[in-house]
């Protein structure tokens, strides 16, 4: 069920979504509530479950995670329990940061971070260890031009 957020709601998932160190005081003061009123708002949109929690944004760089891949997915399986396995299989794989089902020519994305080329295969290889897949396409990012955006509020 979708949560209908008022202007103050926006505005504190805004700034939340700039910066999710702030003190519960200082977020209170950039959207005009008491801290009272700024605590209970986020417990709110949390047990709504429109806050999931806060996370850090990591250079990825500085840990040597310089490569990037979109890995594109067609299947000939679809029933249930493949997909099942499938997507328990996938979420043990650590490199992999973004997991979609997608419509057109393929049937999953998946975006893998992780060292470089050599690492990649070994992620590939794990991948392709447990399930059949019917083709993997993998594209090389080449620059990050945007990542991790906030969403449009």
């Amino acid at each position: 069920m979708e949560k209908e957020l008022d202007q103050i709601d926006r505005r504190l998932l805004k700034e939340l979504q700039q910066d999710a160190t702030l003190s519960q005081r200082e977020l209170a003061d950039r959207v005009g509530l008491s801290q009272n009123a700024c605590w209970r708002r986020l417990k709110g949109l949390n047990e709504d479950g429109v806050l999931l929690g806060s996370t850090a944004r990591i250079a990825r760089e500085k840990l040597g995670l310089n490569l990037v891949v979109f890995m594109m997915l067609r299947t000939r399986h679809h029933s249930a329990e493949w997909l099942q396995a499938f997507r328990r299989h996938v979420l043990t794989i650590p490199e992999v940061v973004d997991f979609h089902r997608i419509g057109g020519d393929y049937d999953y994305q998946l975006k893998v971070v992780t060292q470089d080329m050599t690492s990649y295969d070994k992620v590939y290889q794990r991948l392709i260890e447990k399930v059949e897949l019917d083709s993997v396409t993998s594209y090389f990012a080449m620059e990050a031009i945007a990542e991790a955006r906030p969403l449009p509020l």
